[in-house]
């Protein structure tokens, strides 16, 4: 699990620094009122898919993925335009997969320990 918190780290980094990017620009758009979103989040997932191809950062490679370079580069653009919410859903998942395995494992020892 702390290895892919710190293979994840660049992509999360790239997402904090998006997200507070488009914090800064919001005023800029705030004359578009509601249709600000139309503009903010094609934009963040431009920024995201370039971050993600020029600078190497890579979700599903750390996660075993071994399909098209392309899905990845893809998915990781999603993730980072969505900024530090979807890095935060897959740490939690993450983590709700480690529990379940432990509990799994700790399962399998009680069913094949000898009894006294």
């Amino acid at each position: 699990m702390d290895q892919l918190i710190t293979a994840f780290a660049p992509a999360f980094a790239a997402a904090l620094g998006l997200q507070q990017l488009l914090e800064i620009m919001d005023p800029l758009f705030s004359w578009l009122k509601e249709r600000k979103g139309l503009v903010l989040k094609p934009l963040s997932l431009v920024v995201g898919l370039i971050l993600s191809n020029y600078a190497g950062l890579r979700v599903l490679t750390h996660l075993s993925y071994t399909g098209a370079e392309f899905w990845d580069i893809m998915v990781t653009g999603l993730i980072i335009s969505g900024g530090t919410e979807g890095f935060n859903s897959i740490i939690k998942f993450l983590g709700y997969t480690k529990e379940k395995r432990s509990v799994e494992v700790q399962k399998e020892r009680a069913l094949t320990a000898p009894e006294k």
